[in-house]
């Protein structure tokens, strides 16, 4: 089968929707190509909790919020820690340019396609203690009303508008395989077609072969995601001089056809891949009691106030609390030797600190339903969080100590766990909750978190003891390693036409998205400030369609 178009998109997902948007805009006929059914258009922006990163929204000015584009570059940059001159030439761009984007017309562009946020900004990612280091120094993180599948929406319910026009094609069930370059330049795409899938959204769908596929255009956008659902691949990127060794066991936090397939291709056929080894994996993963694809785990999204201990009953060191610095945490978790921690916590905490990310885990916010979105002021967790704590595997509920650490002991992988040492790091804890000084950092967290009115008010327990009755019961969670994103990737430039390993441009080949690390090859550096998957999706999704617009 032979067919031609202006412009080929690899990969139906956000990014690849965004291209084709501004490509439509522009007038240009587009062939979207996915190996997936038409179910899975949006890709993994579906699953999201739709969260945006913004500087100096109106939102977080009506919060009493003071940010500026010069605070959100030090936390940028502060977190990117970009340390190789080659490698990251053209991710420094990029983090410069989104940095300005999120300061700027990012918001507005999103509002006119009809995307709206909470009127709450959450406090995400809030760093390793230090001014100049990793991290959020303010709430930025702005969840999208609608969460994932909204984010989707704006973009899709137009390119299927202008597919209705003609301009657009989908492929969908063709597996690209190979891309077809002539005189230095893509020209198209290679492949197999594909036997028929009617599986939901999500899950896992057959790789059986119908047949083969040749696609032609004046250029290819390649926006097939990134590694996260491999964790062959994640294994053989794990960056283990910097991190230790690859776990034995994680849960996986995207679908299985996040297998990054076209990195490798694309990498054959001459593009460049930079900073393979910078990856984002979450340290608060649950597995999932109803699961939609192939080891299926969930991140919550904690509060500050949780016990963190290790596989061993030790507690984390210091600034490693729960929501404070991924990476620093997943490093010294992987340090230990096991691939899994715990929380002990009361109701009281888990009903006013536990979110679970994902569109589904959320259903007042994601079904855009005021009446249930008022429940969580109420007392009591959100229906998924208590559905976890009935049916997850990883969660023990027990109205003291002693019956908590037997029970995590029901369910431990190993090593058995001493009810002293627990007992102990709980009571040291519990004893400096007496007053309201302290020498203890994650206390002094969580009074300083619950000196902004939003976390005060839904987001931040009051300090307590956590064998107090009143609070109880208390509860314990078993938390995995889970694979999430891929932080390195293509080399693209700012319009992202993808690099050779040369440094001269691709001529007709583009990237955008996490297969091309959000823009540059890694505009994020070692570590992400949340909020910043989806939108760089958009904006090197919109760099790519509107060069192209330009230039065919």
């Amino acid at each position: 089968m032979s067919e031609n178009a202006d412009v080929i998109v690899v990969g139906g997902g956000l990014a690849g929707l965004v291209a084709t948007y501004e490509l439509t805009r522009a007038g240009k006929s587009v062939l979207v190509v996915d190996q997936e059914n038409e179910a899975n258009l949006g890709g993994q922006a579906f699953w999201s909790l739709g969260g945006l990163f913004l500087v100096d929204s109106p939102e977080q000015r009506r919060m009493g919020i003071k940010d500026s584009v010069e605070l959100a570059m030090q936390d940028w940059m502060g977190s990117a820690a970009f340390d190789r001159d080659r490698e990251d030439h053209w991710p420094r761009q990029w983090a410069e340019a989104y940095v300005n984007f999120a300061a700027g017309d990012k918001r507005s562009y999103l509002h006119e396609l009809g995307l709206r946020v909470m009127p709450n900004v959450g406090w995400a990612e809030r760093g390793g203690g230090l001014a100049t280091g990793h991290g959020n120094s303010v709430p930025r993180f702005h969840i999208t009303w609608g969460t994932g599948p909204e984010v989707v929406r704006v973009f899709r319910e137009p390119v299927l508008e202008a597919a209705a026009r003609g301009l657009v094609t989908f492929r969908h069930r063709h597996q690209v395989d190979e891309l077809i370059v002539e005189n230095g330049a893509a020209v198209g795409v290679r492949g197999t077609v594909l036997a028929p899938s009617h599986e939901p959204r999500g899950v896992k769908s057959n790789r059986d072969a119908a047949g083969e596929f040749e696609l032609r255009a004046q250029a290819v956008v390649v926006t097939s995601g990134g590694i996260g659902g491999n964790f062959d691949l994640v294994k053989e990127n794990w960056p283990t001089a910097r991190l230790g060794p690859a776990p034995e066991r994680m849960v996986t936090g995207v679908p299985a056809h996040v297998d990054g397939r076209m990195l490798g291709i694309t990498e054959s056929a001459g593009g460049n891949i930079v900073n393979r080894d910078r990856m984002w994996h979450y340290t608060e993963g649950i597995a999932n009691w109803d699961p939609i694809w192939p080891n299926h785990g969930i991140r919550i999204i904690p509060g500050p106030s949780s016990l963190w201990l290790d596989a061993t009953g030790k507690r984390l060191p210091v600034p490693l609390f729960p929501g404070y610095d991924t990476l620093a945490t997943l490093k010294h978790i992987v340090g230990t030797g096991h691939d899994h921690t715990w929380f002990v916590l009361t109701q009281s905490i888990i009903e006013k600190e536990f979110a679970l990310s994902g569109s589904e885990q959320n259903p007042d916010m994601t079904g855009k339903d005021l009446k249930l979105l008022l429940g969580r002021v109420k007392k009591g967790a959100t229906g998924p969080v208590e559905a976890f704590k009935q049916h997850g595997e990883d969660f023990v509920v027990r109205d003291n100590l002693r019956d908590l650490v037997d029970g995590m002991n029901a369910i431990n992988p190993g090593p058995p766990l001493d009810f002293e040492q627990i007992e102990r790091e709980v009571v040291a804890r519990d004893r400096e909750i007496d007053n309201t000084y302290t020498k203890d950092m994650q206390i002094m967290a969580v009074r300083n978190a619950r000196t902004y009115t939003i976390d005060k008010v839904i987001r931040v327990a009051k300090p307590h003891k956590l064998q107090d009755p009143a609070q109880g019961p208390m509860i314990a969670v078993r938390l995995n390693l889970l694979t999430r994103k891929t932080l390195g990737g293509l080399e693209t430039s700012l319009d992202s036409q993808v690099i050779r390993p040369d440094g001269t441009a691709f001529d007709g080949l583009y990237a955008a998205g996490e297969v091309a690390g959000f823009g540059g090859g890694g505009v994020h550096g070692y570590n992400a400030l949340e909020g910043t998957f989806l939108g760089g999706c958009i904006f090197s999704g919109r760099a790519a369609g509107r060069a192209l617009a330009r230039n065919l």
